[in-house]
C-alpha cells in the first residue's frame, strides 16, 4: 500500500475555483506536514476552456510533478476525457453522480470511477458552490487524509463570509469525507497519513520573490499588470501600508519603466516587475537607466511569444532580449531563480547588486516558476538576516566634504560614488540621456565618450565578484551531465534521481547566474563532462549558444521544450536518446 506518495489532479472549467481549490489542497497536504508540489494549467480567459491543477504529495522534498496521477478529481466530463490517459493502473476517477461521460474512455484500463453525490451534499449541507469543497474532503476520505486540515483551509478562506458559510462548508466537507471513506475507501490503495513536521507554508516563486523585495528594502514598484508578473503588483499593493511601499499601476510599460528610472535615480530602491512583451515596450526606458547609471531592478515573466503567444503558459525564450534590449551598449546583471527560497535570496541579490555597481538587473523567471506551489520550511526564510548594501552611496556630510561632487566620476571599477539628489548642497549635478562629462554634461567629445563608454562597461567585470557559480547536483563523475537553467531545475534534478536509482550514472550543473556569463565557472564545473545534454524551454537552445560563446563548451545533445508547457522528468527521460 503506497504511502504519503501520490499525484492529484483537480480539472474543470475556467470560473469553476480550479485553481485556487488546488492551492487550497496543497496548503492542506502541508499543513500535515507532508512535503507538496502543485502546478496549474489555465486558458487566458474568465470562463471557459479546461482548467486543472497537478499536485503531487510527498514524505520527501518533491521537486517536479509526473507525466502519470493517481487520482483524478473531475469536476466536469471533459475532466475525464483529456486525463483518463494519465491514470496509472489502479488510478481513480472522482465524479460527482450527476456527470455523464463517454463510457468507452475506460476501456482498457484498470481504472476506478467512484462516482459521488457531491453537488447533493453541498446543496443539503449548505450551497451548491461548495462542490469543490466536497470534491477535496473526498480525496481525504478516499486516501485517509485527516480532514481537520482540509476544513482549516476552508475556514481560513470563508472566515470573511461569515460564521454561516464556514459552519456549512464545514458539513460539507464532513458528509463527502465520511461517504467517500464508507464507499470506496477500501478500494483505492494509495494512502496518505499526517506527520510531524517543522512549520512550512506553501509559497510560490512569485510570492517568495515580492517577500524578498520587501525585506531587501523595495519602496516603488511600478508595473501594467501582465501575467505571469501581475502577482507581484498585487503582492507589493497589499503590503504598501504596511511596510512604506509605493505601489502604481501605471498606464503602460513605457510609464512604469520611466517611473522606476526617476525612483531609483532619486535613492529609492525601486522595481518594475513584467513580462516579455512589456519588456519591449520599456526598452528605450531600460536604455536610459542605461546610460544614467541608474541602479533598478526588472523582473521579467517569460511567457511563449511572439506578440501576446500564449499568456497563462510558460517559456524560457527571453534570454536573448533581456541580453540585448536596449540600444547602445551598457551593463546589466541577469539573475534566473528557480526555487521560491532561490526566488527570495535573489530578489535580495538584485537589489543589492543593483546599488553596488549602480546598474540594472534582470530577474528572468517565467510562468512556471513564478505560479508553482511549493511547500517550503518556514525557517528557510531568514527574514532577520537580510543585507543590504547600498554600495557607494555618500552621506550629505561625505559629500560636503568632497572638494567637489561628480556624478560620473571616473573611477577603476566603474562604479562611481554617488549622492541623492539634493541631499546636501553639493548633490545637485546634471542628469541626461545624453552622452555626459563626469559632472554630467552634455557632450559630443570622442575622447570623453570612449572613457565613458569603457567605464560604463567596467562594471560588468567588477560585477562577476557577485556572480555565484553554477549549481551542481549528482554524483561528482557521471556518464551523463545535464545542464539546465531556471525553472528546467525541478524536473532535471528529479530526471537525475530517477537514472541513478535505476543503475545509470548522472549529473547536473544548473546555472542560476547567467550574465556577466560566469565563463571560468562554467569550464571548472562542466570540465571533464563525458555527455553533457542541454535543457531549456526555447527553440534555438539559448543558453547554450551562450556556454559555447564564451566558455567554448559546445553542446551536442539538447533536449528542447516550447509548446508552453513545463519540463517533467518523464518528458527530459523521455528525449533523452542513447539512454
Amino acid at each position: 500500500m503506497p504511502i504519503n506518495d501520490m499525484i492529484f489532479r483537480i480539472g474543470g472549467e475556467a470560473g469553476q475555483g480550479v485553481e485556487s481549490s488546488g492551492a487550497g489542497f496543497a496548503k492542506a497536504l502541508t499543513r500535515g506536514g507532508l512535503h507538496v508540489i502543485g502546478v496549474s494549467s489555465y486558458y487566458s480567459r474568465i470562463r471557459g476552456g479546461h482548467n486543472f491543477t497537478t499536485v503531487r504529495v510527498g514524505e520527501k522534498p518533491v521537486f517536479a510533478v509526473r507525466e502519470t496521477i493517481e487520482l483524478l478529481l473531475a469536476l466536469n466530463a471533459e475532466t475525464v476525457a483529456r486525463h483518463v490517459d494519465k491514470l496509472v493502473p489502479g488510478g481513480a476517477i472522482i465524479v460527482d453522480e450527476t456527470i455523464k461521460f463517454d463510457e468507452a474512455l475506460l476501456a482498457g484500463r484498470r481504472v476506478n470511477v467512484f462516482r459521488l453525490p457531491l453537488t447533493a451534499i453541498a446543496e443539503r449541507e449548505g450551497s451548491a458552490l461548495m462542490v469543490n469543497t466536497a470534491s477535496l474532503a473526498a480525496a481525504a476520505g478516499l486516501t485517509g487524509f485527516p480532514l481537520e486540515h482540509i476544513v482549516g483551509v476552508v475556514e481560513d478562506n470563508f472566515r470573511r463570509k461569515g460564521e454561516s458559510v464556514v459552519q456549512a462548508n464545514r458539513r460539507v466537507a464532513q458528509a463527502a469525507c465520511d461517504l467517500a471513506q464508507e464507499r470506496f475507501g477500501a478500494t483505492f490503495p494509495w494512502k496518505l497519513g499526517a506527520r510531524q513536521a517543522p512549520p512550512r507554508l506553501t509559497i510560490t516563486g512569485n510570492q517568495a520573490f515580492a517577500l524578498g523585495a520587501l525585506m531587501a528594502g523595495c519602496k516603488f514598484v511600478a508595473g501594467y499588470p501582465m501575467t505571469p508578473a501581475t502577482s507581484i503588483l498585487e503582492y507589493m499593493a497589499r503590503h504598501g501600508a504596511e511596510w512604506g511601499i509605493v505601489t502604481k499601476h501605471a498606464e503602460s510599460e513605457t510609464a512604469a519603466i520611466n517611473m522606476v528610472v526617476g525612483a531609483a535615480h532619486a535613492g529609492v530602491r525601486a522595481m518594475a516587475p513584467t513580462s516579455g512583451g512589456g519588456f519591449d515596450l520599456m526598452t528605450e526606458g531600460v536604455s536610459l537607466a542605461g546610460m544614467i547609471e541608474a541602479p533598478v531592478v526588472i523582473y521579467v515573466g517569460q511567457r511563449p511569444g511572439p506578440a501576446t503567444g500564449m499568456a497563462t503558459r510558460t517559456a524560457q525564450s527571453e534570454l536573448f532580449l533581456v541580453l540585448n534590449a536596449g540600444h547602445g551598449e551598457f551593463p546589466r546583471v541577469v539573475l534566473a531563480p528557480h526555487t521560491p527560497l532561490e526566488n527570495f535570496h535573489c530578489a535580495v541579490r538584485a537589489f543589492n547588486i543593483a546599488e553596488k555597481y549602480q546598474c540594472m538587473v534582470i530577474v528572468l523567471s517565467d510562468e512556471y516558476n513564478a505560479a508553482t506551489i511549493y511547500s517550503v520550511d518556514a525557517a528557510a526564510f531568514d527574514l532577520q538576516g537580510v543585507q543590504i548594501d547600498r554600495g557607494k552611496l555618500l552621506s550629505p556630510e561625505q559629500v560636503e566634504a568632497l572638494p567637489e561632487y561628480k556624478r560620473y566620476a571616473l573611477t577603476e571599477d566603474g562604479v562611481s560614488p554617488r549622492a541623492i539628489p539634493g541631499s546636501s548642497p553639493k548633490a545637485v549635478h546634471m542628469t541626461t540621456s545624453d552622452e555626459h562629462t563626469e559632472d554630467g554634461h552634455i557632450t559630443e567629445d570622442p575622447e570623453v565618450a570612449t572613457v565613458h563608454a569603457e567605464k560604463r562597461l567596467r562594471k560588468l567585470v567588477a560585477a562577476q565578484a557577485d556572480i555565484r557559480p553554477p549549481l551542481r547536483y549528482g554524483p561528482s563523475e557521471a556518464e551523463l551531465t545535464f545542464v539546465s537553467w531556471g525553472s528546467s531545475y525541478g524536473p532535471v534534478r528529479e530526471a537525475v534521481d530517477i537514472l541513478n536509482a535505476g543503475g545509470q550514472s548522472a549529473n547536473m550543473v544548473h546555472f542560476v547566474d547567467l550574465w556577466p556569463f560566469p565563463t571560468i565557472a562554467a569550464r571548472e564545473a562542466l570540465a571533464g563532462a563525458k555527455r553533457i545534454v542541454d535543457v531549456e524551454g526555447n527553440a534555438r537552445a539559448q543558453f547554450a549558444f551562450l556556454l559555447h560563446a564564451h566558455a567554448g563548451i559546445e553542446v551536442q545533445d539538447k533536449i528542447l521544450k516550447y509548446d508552453g508547457r513545463g519540463f517533467t522528468p518523464d518528458y527530459v527521460l523521455s528525449k533523452l536518446e542513447g539512454r
